[in-house]
């Protein structure tokens, strides 16, 4: 999907993005947002550590409901 973007549709970008939200809020974003994929990737690995159990703890240890 973004193998097409070249150097000017991300200069462009970049420039729309300043318009937007102004070049003192664009640490601020990128802090953010750099906060959120460290948060999803530390909740990411500590499921995978957890024995790739769902929300309620059912799938792994087969105490489903049975039918």
């Amino acid at each position: 999907m973004f193998g097409s973007l070249g150097l000017p549709e991300l200069l462009i970008l970049l420039a729309i993005v300043v318009l937007i939200f102004g070049v003192n809020k664009l640490p601020r974003l990128g802090k953010g947002l750099g906060e959120g994929i460290r948060n999803f990737k530390d909740s990411v690995r500590s499921g995978d550590k957890d024995g790739g159990t769902d929300s309620d703890g059912d799938a792994a240890k087969g105490t489903g409901d049975p039918q």
